[in-house]
């Protein structure tokens, strides 16, 4: 409403609220009913029933409109809003007066896509996962007993307290490194990247944490970045992701050698709680004490029945005289009965052998005579006593060609009788072939 006192004057004069509602009007009768389509982000959901979140631009405009949906309307949703999603809003704008800021009051709500970020986060998860970054058998198992555990963040995140919190109840013997880093941001992708590469190359922790706390969709941006996720992978050192709440799913999630809910359990997953472990100690104790009771009452039942058995020894001597003085006896008697068979039967195998030794004799000199024969008749003797000669140079070769020789050419002849030296007087080729 206009201030009374400077009704008479010249200038007009709003109160706050006068102009917050005159504004209101204005807005009401200029956009009665209006659809307008954008991004979801910062949705949350009151106990209420209410809907509260903001609507980003479709287009990467830096505009965003502040929207509220009350349970009525909100009722009616036949899908479950979420960060990133791209939708269509029907409604009125109107000017929340305690703020005096503008709001869409949204009277319907429809899915119009999946939203440009969220269609990016698919469209670099299926690159990645075919490039097989997302592999389960690359991943790692995590350090069972860590003696020392890094942890990437802010040193200024909440999750980061929630860790060492966590840590430090459950493990207060294991060291914790922090390799700070912006987790949010247009820095934080390249910035998360370099930390954990040095987190890698220093190779001073058993466990790497990536934590972050949790945040609509673009504030868990930099977790979907390509270059974080492939620092990941080539990280020597094996990395538990705990980013945002156990519905926040990032790429670091699927890269990392193990995916946690939430910074806490990330903590909880790296570290076992020392009082779990006494606690399975002792069990194991137990057991053992047990087995090594149980043991000891078998083997003390054992010797108990060695020692009634051993409780007349002279009578257990005599048996046993007695059976081997009857394994003696019959001992005797087998080797008797063997002796004898075996002497008939080497008397038999030598008589057999003499036969067979004649038979082969006579048959070895039969094929010695028959290979006798056979060499005469190749002896070159004969052949040099038929008129033949065997022409050698002065190195010894053996001529069998005229091509081999020429004119005053020193030769030898081994005749039947001796050798003779000759030399070459004249060369003629005989005519070859029929």
């Amino acid at each position: 409403m206009i201030d009374a006192a400077s009704a008479g004057s010249s200038r007009l004069v709003w109160s706050v609220a006068g102009l917050v509602a005159a504004v209101s009007d204005a807005l009401s009768a200029r956009f009665p009913v209006c659809v307008v389509r954008g991004e979801l982000s910062a949705f949350t959901r009151a106990a209420s029933g209410h809907c509260y979140f903001s609507l980003k631009d479709a287009d990467g405009e830096a505009a965003l409109l502040r929207c509220a949906m009350f349970r009525r309307a909100a009722g009616l949703l036949d899908f479950a809003p979420a960060d990133g999603q791209l939708v269509e809003l029907r409604g009125r704008l109107a000017i929340y007066e305690p703020r005096g800021e503008l709001q869409f009051v949204v009277e319907g709500m429809q899915r119009a896509g999946a939203g440009a970020l969220f269609e990016q986060f698919l469209r670099l998860k299926a690159k990645l996962e075919a490039q097989g970054l997302f592999d389960p058998s690359r991943k790692r198992a995590i350090a069972a007993f860590p003696h020392r555990i890094g942890v990437v963040t802010s040193l200024a995140a909440a999750a980061l307290r929630d860790v060492l919190t966590t840590l430090a109840r459950r493990s207060p013997h294991v060291e914790v490194i922090v390799y700070p880093s912006p987790v949010q941001g247009a820095e934080a992708p390249a910035a998360l990247a370099q930390t954990l590469a040095e987190a890698s190359q220093r190779a001073e922790v058993d466990t790497l944490l990536l934590c972050r706390g949790g945040g609509s969709l673009e504030d868990l941006w930099a977790f979907n970045d390509e270059r974080v996720v492939r620092a990941i992978v080539a990280c020597h050192v094996p990395v538990v992701c705990g980013v945002g709440h156990e519905t926040d799913v990032t790429l670091a999630d699927l890269a990392a050698d193990l995916r946690a809910p939430t910074p806490t359990a990330a903590a909880e997953l790296a570290a076992p709680s020392t009082a779990e472990c006494a606690d399975r100690l002792a069990v194991m104790q137990r057991r053992a004490a047990q087995r090594l009771r149980t043991t000891l009452d078998t083997q003390a039942q054992r010797l108990d029945s060695l020692a009634l058995r051993l409780a007349r020894p002279a009578e257990s001597l005599h048996a046993r005289h007695q059976q081997v003085a009857l394994l003696g006896q019959r001992l005797g008697a087998a080797g008797a009965r063997l002796a004898d068979r075996h002497g008939l039967q080497q008397r038999q195998l030598a008589q057999r052998m003499a036969r067979a030794a004649a038979v082969e004799l006579r048959a070895r000199a039969q094929r010695l005579h028959a290979f006798e024969q056979r060499l005469k008749a190749l002896d070159p003797q004969h052949v040099l006593a038929r008129g033949y000669a065997w022409l050698t140079d002065a190195q010894g070769h053996v001529l069998q060609s005229v091509g081999q020789l020429s004119v005053g050419q020193p030769l030898q002849a081994t005749l039947a009788d001796g050798r003779a030296g000759l030399t070459v007087a004249s060369v003629e080729p005989g005519a070859t072939g029929p």
